[in-house]
């Protein structure tokens, strides 16, 4: 190691501007390897599908392909039978070039597996693929967002953004909030209370904000408010770094009532008051709560003078009869623990 020496004024930041355009060298040079290998791709899928068509190329041919290019280039993998028919398919499923290299490119080619293998519509791709990109998703994010439906419960909640928030503010509010939000990885009850699943969203903060989306960002939980000498709290709060806003969560644990909106729309005004400053936008509140009619829950917003919505939650997806039927009841398990006497007992 070099003899340590006095460092020369500026040297400190200097080093800390060498090493962001260091890591940001290396990321321009995986994009670019990234986006080679995926046009690749998609010009082998596209030879593939043109002589398939015009000289009845079968599997035993990709098979063989395959044999060729791996022994033509044995460091470089990719270049099994199955990968090829995915770059066919990936061909077939993107027959725009444009597209492909203008957008596509952006994405690793294990995420277009995912897309081919869970989305059956070229509208889906598109949408996920977008999302993809924007938000940076890994390829398991990009997954769990498929097999919890994200398109669909996206920009579903109940709200008056339209009314209460300039257009560009309310269409991005809209399709910030989902219905309904999914809490599967809690692993709480449906019997669970308001304060029991509080407390395990912050817990599961990252699961949380994931579900929440892009944007979110955790402020805190219980946050106290000092009105007149009086003390409330709010269940939780976040700011939302595209709204340039607060973003009030209350959640409860029954069906929605109109009442619930009075308590909401009071802890925004607290926020504006006390919390929000002369940058941030006017605080947009949202109440989680475990069922709603939906006519219920638009008769309340209609009126209100604050930008709110209302959107359901779901702590565990329902199980399927056929497992429901082979699973043995509680008093089943018990029976049979009572009758195990090699069973450990449970400290006292």
């Amino acid at each position: 190691m070099p003899d340590i020496v006095p460092l020369p004024p500026g040297y400190a930041d200097w080093l800390t501007n060498l090493k962001t355009r260091i890591h940001q060298a290396q990321q321009r040079a995986a994009l670019a390897v990234n986006r080679e290998l995926v046009l690749l791709y998609w010009q082998i899928g596209q030879d593939i599908l043109a002589r398939q068509a015009q000289q009845g190329w079968g599997a035993k041919v990709i098979d063989r392909l395959a044999q060729d290019l791996r022994a033509a280039f044995p460091d470089m993998k990719g270049f099994s039978p199955r990968n090829l028919k995915y770059m066919r398919a990936f061909a077939q499923a993107w027959p725009d070039a444009d597209f492909v290299q203008g957008v596509l490119a952006q994405l690793p080619w294990y995420h277009h597996l995912a897309l081919l293998d869970k989305l059956p519509s070229p509208e889906a791709r598109r949408w996920y693929a977008a999302k993809a990109i924007e938000h940076n998703w890994s390829r398991n994010v990009l997954v769990m967002q498929i097999e919890t439906q994200l398109q669909e419960r996206s920009g579903t909640a109940v709200t008056n953004f339209e009314v209460q928030l300039p257009k560009l503010d309310s269409d991005l509010a809209r399709e910030s909030l989902k219905d309904p939000y999914r809490f599967d990885f809690l692993g709480l009850s449906e019997e669970a209370q308001e304060r029991e699943i509080e407390h395990a969203l912050v817990k599961h903060l990252t699961e949380f904000l994931l579900e929440l989306g892009a944007g979110f960002a955790f402020v805190g939980r219980q946050v106290l408010l000092n009105v007149g000498g009086d003390e409330f709290f709010i269940d939780l709060l976040f700011y939302h770094l595209k709204l340039r806003c607060y973003v009030v969560i209350e959640l409860k644990g029954g069906k929605f009532k109109p009442e619930h909106l009075g308590q909401l729309s009071f802890y925004l005004t607290a926020v504006d008051t006390q919390i929000k400053t002369e940058h941030d936008k006017p605080t947009i509140g949202l109440l989680l709560c475990k069922s709603k009619n939906k006519v219920v829950a638009e008769y309340a917003l209609r009126d209100s003078a604050q930008p709110m919505g209302v959107a359901e939650y779901q702590l565990i997806e329902s199980l399927p009869t056929e497992l429901q039927t082979s699973l043995p009841s509680i008093a089943q398990i018990e029976q049979a623990l009572a009758g195990d006497e090699t069973a450990e007992k449970e400290p006292a």
